[in-house]
Parts: C-alpha cells; sequence; structure tokens
C-alpha cells in the first residue's frame, strides 16, 4: 500500500480543497465523487453565481457562524476569507466584492470557481474516479480502505468530506452520516437551516410572488424573545414566506420541537411611528375623497392591498376623510408590525445547508481528525456546522478543507 494514499470522499467544496491541500503537500490522492461532475452544489450557490465568501474580518465569519463557531475558530483564522480570496485569484479566477461583503467571480459564473478547482486536481495529478464510497474500513482502530460500488481503495488516511442532507439532487443524502456512525462516531440529527418557512396565516399565500425590499424582519420565540433582527429583502410564497432575510432567519431558530416563533415585518422601517403617523394624516388629508383601498396603493405594493384592508379591518371603499383616529393607529401598527405565525421550516430537501451532523465533541478542532478513528479526517457540512447566507458556509467549507487536507497529509508523510 502507498503509505501517502489519501481518499477524499466527496468532490464538493470542502472535498475538492482538502485533496488540492493534501497534493500540494506531496501526498497521494484519491478524490471519490459519486456524481459525473465534481461540485455539484457549488454550481447552485448564489444563484449560479457562487457567493464564494465574505471579505469581512474573522470575528465576523465567526459571528455569522451560529452553529458551533467556537470549534471553527482556529480553522478559520489559519485560512480566513482574504486567504480564499488570494486562492481563486492565484487559481486565475479574478473576484468581485459587493453588498454585505459578498464575494462572487468577476464573471458571475459559479462554473468558473469549479473549473479552477478542477484545473488544479488534475495539475496536482489527483485521481478522480466516479464512485460510490459504502464504507470506511479499520483494523486495530485505524483505517485501511474505502470501499465503494465500484472497488476498494486502500487507505492510509481518509477525508470524509460528503455535505449533508439539503439538495439531495445534488448527491447531499447523508451517506457520510451512516459511514461516521459505523465507526462509533455520534450524528446530532440533521435539520434544515437556511430554509424557507411555512406559516398559519393564509394571507401569505395570497401574496405569492411578492418581494419586499427594505422591510425589517424580528422573529421572536415563545418568551417573546428576539432570536433574529435585520433589514433586507423577503419574499411571499404560496407556503408562507422565503428569501434572503428569512433564510437567515432560520438558521436561528433552532428549536421547532419546543418553541413557537412568531415573525414581525416592519414594512417602513425609515420612519418612526411619529413621523408614519404623519405621513398617514397627509396621504388621507391629500385624497380624501379617494377610496381607502386606492389610498393603500401608495403605500404598501398592489398584492397586500387586499391583505392590508382584512387585516386592518376597514373596508375597502371607506372614503379617506372618513377615516377614524382608531383606524389610522391601526393602520400604522400593521405597517410597523404585520405579525405571521411560523409554523415551521419547508423539509431538509428545501434546505441550503444542513445543521447538525457528525459531533465536533468528537474531532479535534486543529487538525479536523477523529478521536475516535486514526487516519480519519473530517470536512465541510458533514460535520455539526452551519452558518448565515452571505459566503459563511462556503469559508467554512474552504477552512475546513484546508485543515483536513493538511493534517491528513502530513499524518500520512510523518
Amino acid at each position: 500500500m502507498n503509505d501517502r494514499q489519501i481518499i477524499v470522499i466527496g468532490g464538493g467544496a470542502a472535498g475538492m480543497l482538502a485533496a488540492i491541500t493534501a497534493a500540494r503537500c506531496g501526498a497521494s490522492v484519491t478524490l471519490l465523487e459519486r456524481n459525473a461532475k465534481l461540485g455539484r452544489k457549488v454550481y447552485i450557490t448564489g444563484k449560479g453565481r457562487c457567493n464564494v465568501t465574505n471579505s469581512c474580518p474573522v470575528q465576523e465569519v465567526l459571528a455569522n457562524i451560529p452553529g458551533n463557531s467556537r470549534f471553527l475558530t482556529g480553522a478559520i483564522h489559519r485560512f480566513p476569507p482574504q486567504a480564499a480570496m488570494e486562492l481563486f485569484e492565484e487559481l486565475g479566477v479574478p473576484l468581485k466584492v459587493e453588498r454585505g461583503n459578498r464575494v462572487f467571480p468577476v464573471s458571475d459564473r459559479a462554473a468558473d470557481i469549479i473549473d479552477a478547482l478542477l484545473a488544479e486536481l488534475r495539475r496536482l495529478r489527483v485521481i478522480i474516479v466516479q464512485d460510490r464510497a459504502m464504507e470506511i474500513v479499520c483494523s486495530d482502530g485505524a483505517v485501511t480502505l474505502v470501499r465503494g460500488e465500484q472497488g476498494d481503495y486502500a487507505a492510509r488516511a481518509v477525508v470524509l468530506a460528503t455535505g449533508g442532507a439539503s439538495y439531495p439532487l445534488t448527491g447531499s443524502t447523508g451517506d457520510g452520516y451512516d459511514m461516521a456512525r459505523s465507526l462509533g462516531h455520534t450524528v446530532i440529527p440533521p435539520r434544515p437551516s437556511l430554509v424557507p418557512l411555512e406559516t398559519q396565516e393564509d394571507f401569505c399565500a395570497r401574496m405569492q410572488g411578492l418581494s419586499l425590499k427594505n422591510v425589517t424582519l424580528k422573529v421572536k420565540n415563545s418568551k417573546k424573545k428576539a432570536v433574529y433582527e435585520e433589514q433586507g429583502e423577503m419574499l411571499f410564497t404560496h407556503f408562507g414566506i422565503s428569501g434572503p432575510l428569512v433564510l437567515s432567519a432560520s438558521a436561528c431558530m433552532r428549536e421547532f420541537d419546543r418553541e413557537q416563533y412568531v415573525a414581525h415585518i416592519d414594512l417602513k422601517p425609515a420612519l418612526d411611528e411619529q413621523k408614519l403617523d404623519a405621513r398617514l394624516v397627509r396621504e388621507l388629508s391629500e385624497r380624501a375623497n379617494q377610496d381607502f383601498q386606492n389610498i393603500l396603493g401608495g403605500l404598501v405594493p398592489r398584492l397586500m392591498v387586499p391583505v392590508m384592508v382584512q387585516l386592518t379591518g376597514i373596508p375597502g371603499d371607506t372614503k379617506g376623510h372618513d377615516i377614524t383616529k382608531g383606524q389610522r393607529r391601526r393602520l400604522l401598527e400593521t405597517l410597523k408590525d404585520l405579525t405571521i405565525h411560523i409554523r415551521g421550516p419547508r423539509p431538509l430537501s428545501d434546505a441550503i445547508v444542513t445543521a447538525g451532523g457528525i459531533k465536533v465533541g468528537e474531532i479535534d478542532p486543529k487538525t479536523m481528525a477523529s478521536k475516535l478513528v486514526t487516519g480519519l479526517f473530517f470536512a465541510g457540512e458533514v460535520m455539526d456546522v452551519d452558518a448565515y447566507t452571505g459566503g459563511f458556509n462556503l469559508q467554512i467549507a474552504w477552512a475546513t478543507g484546508r485543515a483536513a487536507g493538511e493534517s491528513a497529509a502530513e499524518f500520512c508523510l510523518e
């Protein structure tokens, strides 16, 4: 057996970078990927543009990781966003920084990121095999080979980078959990994160397709404590709510089995109550002879007008001059606090990332090595780590992939 042989299971972001890093360190690397193409999930990140990372300090990255950020501190310090950006520039992919410090290829093509990684894998003579890994075989507590559907692959070290269980069509079907579990690792039950939310109110479906910009979304738990608050964009759907704000909020809603979450939307965050009331007085005065539903057209999007009529209880044909002070107050409160009760998240298959996974307490945070099995390393979403939107999940993949690849190579070359 080649003593330098590393098998990387999974050709996603973390797996590709682990393979590149190990090969750069001088190890022989074979990358097993069940799909015909590498990086299937990377292709669809950032709506096909690939939000490579977030150009911010390490502390800000960690602040955007609600799932086990302390465990990732070392890996992200050693391979921060700046290092990830330098890597891709070095591989020939020019990058640009957009709103919220999100980093994208200048070309807006996720394929350019995949192609650059693939070219580097080939340059380093990493062997890429299309096969589905089924089992990691051990002898005396150390890995010896990986059993695939097509054959066996001798290994001195294995990097498990199979991803989570979201977007199963990309190959993330939870295989890594089964392999890790069979070796004695604990798997925290996978659950959806960065996922759209189903709501109790039917009026969301009536506004299906409506996108709101520059609104503030606040989510409170059963104790009325705010677990999330941010300004940005969101979307109404046939099942409830989605969009960037909602996806980020879902990552903070980690106890659906025990909590009842309520979303509060401020449709006019730029105006405090006093200024908004002054505007309402002016609108009602200037359009005194118009119907309430027509006046609403100047305050909210068209699709929202019938919903606002329903929620305020003000008949749509009420003239502006007939609206009472109490009714105006009700309108103001609805504009500043559109309240929606959350039934729960959409299924895991609809989630962008998976929360849960291999318990990080059983992994060395410096090396990504298993504390239970010699020669086994982990990278990416297969572990119980997840972050908010904005390039932070890919940053976790790059940082842990690099740490695992480097450590696996050092282990093999000792």
